[in-house]
């Protein structure tokens, strides 16, 4: 059965009534993106794994909570933030990981529709970037969420490519002192975007 919007709230329905065949056909169709989505996170099979069964596990014990009228896979990546947020507090004790977190979400970030990043955390990205400077702001989003190579993008703008990266160097720099300002949110944004690699 092809998961569409009816046949999810379908089988979240029934999901509330107990049905193992629904949380299984669940499973089935969500298990394998969420599990690339975490592992790229915490780069580690075994724990990646782990965190999976957490939270289908979550999935189970609060079936009765899920709202089948509303968006279901916005609901797991919720769920998969905050594991690997708990995860992440256990193991990131050093501040210098932490800042490569950050620094590998800056490099990975794209829409927040097709990512499904949380919008008020999107939303507090976007107030990082309008910060910055009128032609660094204009690099950043070229490369970042245009998909822009530098050359591309220096063609663009007319300025050299190493120009280009420089002002990215900076970019991400302001970028991570603005959420390391915000200690909660800055692990709060590494673990909340949904990532795909941009390579300028």
């Amino acid at each position: 059965m092809s998961l569409d919007k009816t046949n999810i709230t379908l089988l979240l329905n029934q999901l509330q009534q107990g049905s193992e065949r629904a949380f299984a056909k669940i499973y089935d169709h969500c298990s394998r993106p969420l599990y690339r989505n975490i592992l790229f996170l915490v780069k580690d099979e075994e724990v990646a794994q782990e965190l999976l069964q957490e939270l289908f596990l979550t999935v189970w014990t609060r079936r009765e909570q899920i709202d089948p009228d509303k968006a279901f896979w916005p609901y797991l990546y919720m769920v998969a933030r905050w594991l690997v947020l708990n995860h992440f507090q256990k193991v990131a004790r050093d501040k210098r990981l932490i800042d490569h977190l950050i620094i590998t979400t800056v490099d990975h970030v794209t829409n927040a529709e097709e990512n499904m990043i949380d919008q008020e955390t999107y939303e507090l990205l976007m107030r990082a970037i309008e910060d910055l400077p009128p032609q660094r702001k204009q690099v950043f989003k070229l490369c970042k969420f245009e998909g822009k190579s530098y050359q591309e993008a220096s063609e663009i703008l007319g300025i050299s490519t190493s120009t280009i990266r420089n002002q990215i160097v900076s970019a991400n720099k302001s970028v991570k002192e603005f959420f390391l300002l915000n200690t909660d949110l800055a692990v709060f944004l590494i673990v909340s975007v949904a990532l795909y690699r941009i390579n300028p």
